[in-house]
Formats: structure tokens, sequence, C-alpha cells
């Protein structure tokens, strides 16, 4: 369970935000420099990233992940839950790179500047089963949100091999397939401009909707991806157009709000583990987890690509406060 939530700022600025919905907090802010070798899960081969980037991920001996980021070109991406959707590959092919699938977006922000970058060479990844894997890592269902300094806005989905891109100017996702019936129950709650009915929206349109709520229904209450992604949707399209990063930020937390899954373990054993935030122009990563009270931000500056050494940074899961007295 996931939510992602694209934000386009008066000024230009493109923000992608998220909730990462987990049992448990298992990320940190971090940074990876240029030329990061680390060994994938799936075949134990060495891979050598090209460009620097930061983000929330986990850096081990067992296990190399970034679930959002933003790498030194502006290139954003996350990964969420994909349930029932994915179909990941079982034969092993040499002419191509074969990768874990939680590790496809490590991939992407280490060796990509673009979405049109991407499209390019996406015939050259597979995203793998551990029928014949090294390490055995279960059934990782995902599917990723991308978006660049361009304004462009994709889904990447593991449902056909080479994977789909799908254009995705409404800009949220949530976990469901089917991206395309989720858009059709979402015209019970809003009106589309006919040009985005038509396929034909542009990039950098901050509304896909024409504003009219007249006789429509108002999306319902529970934290279901289906219902998640209709109201994630429905208060973006009513929220006005932050004029800057700082606004997007704001904007982006407010509408986190209405999908972030409170903690339940009576009931449910996943929560909103932490809010996440990434800034296509400023290189700018926002983080808060469940239990602090301020947000925490990392930015990729010039003076860090030239850095040799990752850095996972300890950021307290505690609640912190500006005390007044």
């Amino acid at each position: 369970m996931c939510t992602s939530i694209f934000q386009v700022a008066r000024n230009g600025v493109h923000v992608l935000s998220r909730t990462m919905d987990w049992p448990r907090l298992e990320n940190s802010p971090m940074f990876v420099p240029r030329k990061y070798q680390w060994h994938s899960s799936f075949n134990r081969h060495l891979i050598q990233n090209k460009y620097a980037f930061i983000g929330g991920g986990e850096l081990s001996n067992k296990r190399t992940d970034i679930a959002d980021g933003v790498n030194e070109y502006g290139l954003c991406a996350q990964k969420l839950t994909f349930g029932n959707g994915a179909h990941f590959v079982d034969e092993i092919d040499d002419s191509k790179v074969q990768i874990a699938p939680f590790e496809f977006v490590f991939w992407l922000l280490g060796n990509f500047k673009s979405i049109a970058d991407i499209t390019e060479h996406i015939a050259d990844i597979q995203l793998m089963s551990q029928k014949n894997s090294v390490i055995k890592y279960g059934n990782p269902e995902l599917h990723f949100a991308v978006t660049d300094p361009t304004g462009a806005i994709v889904v990447i989905e593991p449902t056909t091999w080479p994977m789909r891109i799908v254009a995705n100017p409404l800009g949220v996702v949530t976990n469901s397939p089917h991206f395309e019936r989720q858009i059709q129950q979402l015209e019970k709650y809003v009106d589309f401009k006919p040009e985005f009915k038509a396929g034909k929206m542009p990039i950098n349109v901050p509304k896909v909707t024409t504003g009219k709520l007249s006789g429509k229904a108002t999306p319902p209450g529970s934290y279901s991806p289906g219902v998640r992604f209709l109201r994630a949707a429905y208060l973006k399209e009513r929220a006005d157009q932050p004029a800057d990063e700082a606004e997007a930020i704001i904007t982006s937390w407010h509408l986190l709000d209405s999908v972030t899954v409170p903690q339940n373990l009576t009931h449910q054993q996943t929560f909103s583990v932490y809010r996440a935030a990434t800034v296509a122009e400023s290189r700018s990563y926002y983080f808060q987890s469940y239990h602090q009270g301020e947000m925490s931000k990392l930015q990729l500056t010039d003076d860090m690509l030239t850095a040799t050494e990752a850095v996972v940074y300890n950021v307290p899961d505690e609640l912190t406060v500006n005390q007044l007295n």
C-alpha cells in the first residue's frame, strides 16, 4: 500500500510526493555517489552506476535498495506495491540487465537522465522472479512512478516485456492494477477535460478536470488502494496550484494527509511509516517518518557530486517539535 501524488508549481517546479505504507520503518534518507558499485540480489553480478542520487532506502551487505529518490539530472522515481499486477521473468538471458524487482528504482536513478532516456532503453532491462535467483526475495509485486524536469509523468508497469510506460497526466498512483480502469471509476467524481479523455493532454498542465463538481459524488473514506486513488485525485484537482517549491511541499503534505494510513496493529500490519517528496529542479528530498513532528530535507548539491562514499543519514523516528518556551 502506498499513494503517489505529482504536482506542477506555477513557477515550473515539479514535485513527486508519496506515502510509504509498510509494517515497519526500514528506510532512511541517503546519498549514493557517482560510479557506485553494487551486486544485484538476483545473480550477484557487479553493477556500476553512472550518476549520483539521493532518496529513501537501505544500503547493507544484504540489500541495495531505494524506494524513492532524485538523481543529479532531476530524474525522480518511486516504487509502489502493485497487487496482482506484476509479472516477472523466470529465465536467464545474459543479453539483458536482469535484477530483482525492488532494485529497479536504484538502477533507474543511477543510470538514466530522463524519461526519454529510460524509454529508449526499457527493452534492455528485465525484473526477475526468484526462480533462478541467488538470493531469495519472495514476490515483491511493484510498479513505478517516474518524472523529470520536463514535466513528463509516467507509470512503468511490469505487466508485459518490455515493460509498459504509461503517460499519467493525472499524476496519482496507488497499488491496484488496471490503471485505465481506475481512471474510468474516477469519472463518477470529476469531469475530465476533453483533451484528457482523448489521450492528448499536454505535459505541465496542473489540472486535468474542468473543476465542475455539480451533481458529482464525493469519494468514500476507506484506505483501500482504489479509494485512496479516488480521494487523492479528487482532492488534488480541487486544491490550488502551488506557486513554488515551498507551497508545493506544503500542499503535498496536506494531500497526503487524506491517504495517510494510521497505525492500527490490532486490525492491520501496514501503516504509513513515512512520507516523502522529491523535487526535480532543486534535487531535493523531503522526508518525515510516522512519529516525527517535523520534516527533514536533503539536497543533492554540486559539491556532493564529487563525493565518493555513500552516506545513510540517521533520522530518529520520534516526535520533534519547535519548543517555544
